[in-house]
């Protein structure tokens, strides 16, 4: 699609979003036009003015001046308030509608999608890109009704009142259009560049916010603040390039027209055209070219906030047209009974990369625990995303209760899981509602107690000053990596699904929290299937069986004393973790 074509269909799309507030937009309008017709009217009353009351000395004229002259400007004052309050309404409920939009399909999108695409980059679109849209097409909207109208009523009174010299004008009209249509395709690329810039500052100074103890550990103040400095540069060069261009064009346009104001007085200096003026046509001719410049400066000036929401709301369409999760799936059922299957699993992140995965196949039958382990990056985490299908296989496949999980409709599948893992979110919320997010059903507060109890929060929450209903401060900064990790598992508890994913849930804790945590998992793992994905072999010897992994394949397989005799890759991993090494 080239650009034009794109341009227009974004504006298509756009003009959709005001379409449940036409009214208001349509009260907006006749504000807009109101406006420029009072303030035309006005000056259509200059010629009666200067030629009846100055030049007759007519003094009820003047006397009637006085009097509407202040009226003028109440109704004006109307006008301006309704088309500037009901334009800002309809803007502001666009960009509601849009973040809504954005935020909710944000959530519809694939796992890969996040993957790909940093979190500041996303959030300014969310931010800025929708706040631009809003500000930028109002601000060109208002300008293009209400400036609009005001050109077209001061030519209708130019033409009134001497129509040969107005039509000098019409000579410059193409002359303007040719400058705007060039500097409109330079708006829209800086404009572009612009929302890059911003996205980029937002990333830069996310990963500064979230990575702080990092940066000030590895004295990495400088380097951060450098990088900073560069993006806020770019911000800079790219906000000022839209400034010059706007400057430039605004000047040469008002060069054009200068040049036909230039031409009217050389016109008007000829005798025949002096006799058939008087002093207040020609006055209110004069004014009015005069008056003219201001609302097409205005104008051309629009077309860089026009053409900067245009191209934020190009960004914004961008992502609502990413397509969502694929979810073909029938199946609904309450509880499954946690029988996996997998066949063959072949996978790759992306196309053309190394399998993570190569013709993996295993049972997991219910009740049962399987353990994973290898060295990092052999593939055992991949393996629970393909299960939660937030992946999806590239060949072979994988089976729930013998039906391939493609068929299971996405939401009943994921409520079947309950993972626990090595990263645990918590959010800026009480230890209560962390633990009852994502419960599926409504919890009383004694099912929250008694997950907290069995996953050994009580532990530390009963020396806390607000218990279970503490701030766990951002993604649970005020909480220890064990004491997260126990409302993990609580959370897991109460979720009550029937198939429970270890993913690596011990590996960051100390001793004595993984004592608890274990006791905890106990509680946890009674009468679930488990596939646990394990760092610390400790933690696996009862497994009913365990699977060795390295690179994308399954190496060796058996209950941990078969793996010790057959003295392969799993007594090694065991030697070196339990011989001090």
């Amino acid at each position: 699609m080239d650009s034009q074509s794109l341009k227009k269909s974004t504006f298509k799309r756009l003009l959709g979003y005001i379409k449940p507030y036409k009214l208001a937009f349509a009260v907006a309008v006749i504000g807009m036009i109101g406006y420029a017709g009072v303030d035309t009217l006005f000056f259509s009353q200059i010629e009666t003015l200067i030629d009846e009351g100055l030049t007759k000395q007519d003094p009820t004229i003047l006397l009637y001046g006085g009097i509407f002259v202040p009226v003028f400007f109440i109704i004006r004052g109307l006008f301006n308030f309704a088309s500037t309050y009901f334009l800002n309404w309809v803007g502001f409920k666009v960009v509601t509608r849009m973040r809504q939009q954005l935020f909710d399909h944000l959530m519809k999108l694939p796992v890969a999608f996040h993957d790909q695409h940093s979190t500041g980059d996303l959030i300014s679109k969310i931010t800025y890109d929708t706040q631009q849209v809003a500000e930028a097409s109002s601000r060109a909207l208002l300008v293009l009704i209400r400036e609009g109208a005001f050109v077209i009523g001061l030519l209708g009174l130019m033409f009134y009142q001497s129509w040969q010299l107005s039509l000098v004008f019409l000579v410059v009209g193409p002359l303007i259009a040719k400058v705007v249509a060039v500097v409109s395709k330079r708006f829209r690329t800086v404009s572009s560049r612009i929302q890059t810039a911003m996205g980029n500052v937002t990333t830069t100074a996310e990963q500064m916010i979230n990575g702080h103890k990092v940066v000030v550990m590895h004295e990495g103040q400088n380097a951060e603040s450098k990088r900073f400095s560069e993006i806020n540069n770019i911000t800079r060069n790219q906000n000022m390039k839209l400034v010059n261009t706007r400057a430039i064009s605004t000047s040469v346009i008002q060069f054009i027209a200068s040049l036909s104001l230039a031409m009217v007085l050389v016109i008007a200096s000829y005798p025949q055209m002096l006799e058939s003026l008087s002093a207040g046509a020609f006055t209110t001719l004069l004014t009015a070219m005069i008056m003219l410049l201001r609302p097409l400066k205005q104008l051309t000036n629009v077309n860089s906030d026009f053409q900067r929401g245009i191209a934020a709301a190009t960004s914004v369409f961008t992502i609502l047209d990413e397509p969502v999760e694929v979810d073909n799936g029938t199946k609904v059922v309450d509880r499954v009974k946690g029988d996996i299957k997998l066949e063959n699993v072949t996978f790759a992140y992306n196309e053309g990369d190394e399998p993570a995965l190569q013709e993996i196949s295993f049972n997991l039958s219910e009740g049962k625990t399987i353990a994973l382990v290898g060295r990092s990056g052999s593939g055992k985490s991949t393996i629970s995303s393909l299960l939660t299908r937030f992946y999806d296989v590239n060949d072979g496949q994988i089976l729930l209760d013998g039906h391939n999980i493609k068929d299971y409709k996405l939401k009943c599948l994921r409520r079947q899981f309950a993972l626990v893992s090595q990263h645990v979110t918590l959010f800026n919320d009480t230890i209560a509602n962390n633990i009852a997010y994502g419960a599926g059903r409504s919890v009383s507060r004694d099912d929250i107690i008694q997950a907290a109890e069995q996953a050994y929060v009580t532990e530390f929450t009963d020396s806390m000053p607000n218990g279970l209903e503490t701030m766990v401060g951002e993604n649970g900064v005020m909480l220890s990596g064990g004491q997260r990790q126990r409302i993990a598992i609580a959370r897991a508890l109460l979720q009550d699904a029937p198939i429970l994913i270890l993913d690596e849930a011990t590996s960051a804790l100390d001793t004595e929290s993984e004592r608890h945590i274990q006791q905890a998992l106990g509680a946890l793992r009674k009468d679930r299937t488990s596939l646990v994905i394990a760092h610390r072999l400790s933690t696996i010897e009862n497994a009913d069986e365990i699977l060795v992994m390295d690179d994308g394949r399954i190496i060796e397989r058996g209950s941990h004393s078969d793996l010790l005799e057959q003295e392969g890759a799993y007594y090694q991993l065991y030697n070196l973790q339990f011989s001090g090494g």
